[in-house]
């Protein structure tokens, strides 16, 4: 009789993995924390003075405003809320109190790479405090001074009485401060090596 030939059973196919391959992923310092966007000075300033020197316009100084809680900052809200358009260049600190905004607090945001500091409170009658308006404007003299004596242009600190009611106030001296800002050009610190403010011995601040 004929041999009856055996049939090859069908090769299985491979089962697909369950897990799904690994991609490769780029080793970075191990514990590092997810780097947030900062101000590099060295990069930003040097490009901000090349920007200046080519005189094109580009050039967008960053303020820092210490607002106080009880008038400036609402009327900056009040600003925001009414559609009211200024330029974007500051970032604003909500302060209890302008009267609490000690000469090192303007100084240290200089030395940090800010173009322009201002300084916002109540006006002397509508002062929370009583007397944190007046406090403000004898502290922001002595910064005034400070700030001349370690060779800054006197216009890139700047201090205003704004009421909870005059966000068209505080709309305008954002605009005016950015703009005399950009005649000015970038902070002398900005792109230093080291980017820290040396203060003479003979300066001193009075401690509050």
């Amino acid at each position: 009789m004929p041999s009856r030939s055996k049939k090859t059973a069908p090769k299985k196919a491979p089962k697909a993995s369950a897990k799904p391959a690994k991609k490769a992923v780029k080793k970075t310092d191990a514990g590092a924390p997810e780097k947030r966007l900062v101000w590099r000075k060295e990069q930003e300033g040097a490009a901000a003075r090349e920007v200046a020197r080519e005189g094109d316009g580009g050039f967008e100084p960053r303020i820092i405003a210490f607002a106080c809680n009880w008038c400036s900052y609402p009327a900056a809200d009040a600003a925001g809320i009414g559609k009211m358009q200024y330029p974007p260049n500051a970032r604003i600190i909500r302060v209890m109190c302008a009267g609490r905004i000690h000469p090192a607090f303007v100084l240290r945001a200089l030395e940090l790479g800010a173009d322009g500091v201002l300084v916002s409170g109540c006006h002397d009658a509508d002062c929370h405090y009583l007397f944190g308006a007046k406090r403000a404007a004898e502290q922001f003299e002595k910064t005034a001074k400070l700030v001349r004596m370690l060779g800054f242009e006197k216009e890139r600190v700047r201090f205003e009485q704004i009421s909870a009611a005059e966000a068209p106030i505080f709309v305008r001296v954002m605009r005016e401060f950015v703009e005399d800002l950009k005649k000015l050009g970038p902070s002398p610190l900005a792109g230093t090596a080291s980017g820290e403010l040396e203060i003479p011995d003979a300066v001193a601040v009075e401690k509050t």
